[in-house]
């Protein structure tokens, strides 16, 4: 599917989905866990379904139901022990659920095979399964670090050493670490996204498994835990808000955007701070929060290195900056589900703006873009962030493979439009 978009203000009340990070790892604890569990305000899309799907064919019973755009997830857990699959477990696009779900399934005394689409085969988990294997689990690669490949537990644990470009590595030994029988005492010299970890370290405090840390360097987890059933409402995406974040900020529009907690440990939280200091006006309550953008931005440097999966938005954002805005820090952002730094540089430049690839960045010149067509790569914030460069053109912008939208944010495209955005799909 492609998606044509009219540029032209925006105004109205955005419902921001459930947070992807906090679903699937609700998913997981819960589906470890002794007793049902009960997840509300959970995000309905694609990684999601995966998630749901491999814990299903572990022996997981699961009801979803749709409910006011989220799901409502009932989860019966299988107190850490789990089946052996039939088949393969598919993530599909979801590398959040890959990652996490690798080591519990190394918690197991069977093999689990993991598949995925053709940009999470591409994808290395190299340093996880490295880490896994010093723990004391077997991993048989059919494809380098990536998948498809098998995990056989049961890792029992202790001291391991591993190196984070992304920080869904350190989340997964985290969270399969209190259930292993001696722990884990992680050492991390490279961490990326640690907000991302916080998260992780939140949901264990709630589960009462206290990890014992120096800095970002070392964590010390207690081993022969257990996971206890829980009820929780998932907070809304701050990642998946970022698009409309940043749409009213190129365009001087006014979005309200309902659910969002600026307490919550969400990384993606400081988007809002950051587009602040280019110029924005922001009032936030309890469940919501309200920008208003000035039309011309500031413009400066931003470190992404918390917060990678904003460089696509933040980019088009650029080119409606008074000077240019560098984008730094972030090298991860080219081992996601494209090299995003390669492929917005390119849909930039090829809108008619001016972009300059840096080894860990962007360098987005004040242009306003041109208009014309652009492919999304097959990734859902590309996608996402080229609709929004349609808005804040010159002219009308084509997104093609415009529908991997559907991955995160499966009701974006209409939410655009009931803001009063203008677009064709084709």
């Amino acid at each position: 599917m492609n998606i044509t978009v009219q540029p032209g203000p925006l105004s109205g009340r955005v419902a921001v989905p459930g947070s992807k990070s906090h679903t699937i790892r609700a998913l997981l604890v819960a589906a470890l866990a002794h007793g049902t569990s009960r997840i509300t305000g959970a995000l309905d899309s694609e990684d999601t379904a995966a998630c749901v799907r491999i814990l299903q064919a572990m022996g997981v019973r699961i009801d979803a139901r749709p409910a006011e755009g989220s799901l409502a997830i009932e989860v019966a857990g299988s107190a850490g022990r789990l089946s052996p699959p039939e088949a393969t477990l598919d993530c599909a696009n979801s590398g959040t659920t890959l990652y996490l779900a690798l080591s519990l399934a190394a918690l197991q005394s069977f093999p689990v095979r993991f598949t995925g689409d053709a940009q999470l085969q591409r994808r290395s988990a190299g340093p996880l399964l490295a880490a896994l294997e010093a723990g004391g689990a077997r991993v048989d690669r059919e494809n380098g670090d990536c998948v498809p490949l098998t995990v056989t537990g049961p890792v029992a644990g202790g001291p391991v050493t591993i190196e984070c470009p992304t920080s869904q590595y350190l989340s997964s030994l985290l969270l399969a670490a209190p259930l292993c029988e001696r722990g884990m005492q992680i050492t991390v010299p490279l961490l990326n996204e640690r907000p991302y970890v916080e998260m992780t370290l939140g949901w264990l405090e709630e589960q009462g498994v206290t990890v014992t840390r120096n800095g970002w360097t070392r964590f010390d987890v207690p081993g022969g835990r257990r996971y206890a059933s829980f009820t929780r409402r998932v907070p809304a995406d701050f990642s998946s808000a970022t698009f409309f974040l940043a749409a009213a900020a190129a365009t001087g529009s006014r979005l309200a955007l309902d659910g969002l907690e600026m307490t919550d440990t969400q990384g993606d939280r400081e988007v809002v701070h950051v587009l602040e200091r280019l110029g924005c006006r922001v009032e936030t309550d309890a469940h919501s929060l309200t920008i208003t953008g000035p039309g011309t931005l500031a413009g400066g440097e931003v470190d992404l290195n918390a917060t990678p999966d904003a460089l696509p938005a933040l980019a088009v954002a650029g080119t409606r900056c008074r000077q240019e805005l560098r984008l730094v820090n972030v090298p991860q952002a080219r081992e996601k589900e494209t090299d995003r730094i390669a492929v917005m540089a390119r849909a930039i430049n090829d809108l008619g703006g001016r972009a300059v690839e840096l080894p860990d960045g962007l360098v987005v010149h004040p242009q306003t873009l041109r208009g014309g067509t652009a492919d999304s790569a097959g990734d859902h914030r590309v996608a996402m962030a080229l609709s929004v460069a349609g808005i804040c053109a010159k002219e009308a912008v084509t997104v093609t493979n415009a529908e991997v939208a559907s991955i995160t944010f499966p009701g974006f495209y209409d939410q655009l439009a009931a803001c009063g955005a203008s677009l064709v799909r084709e």
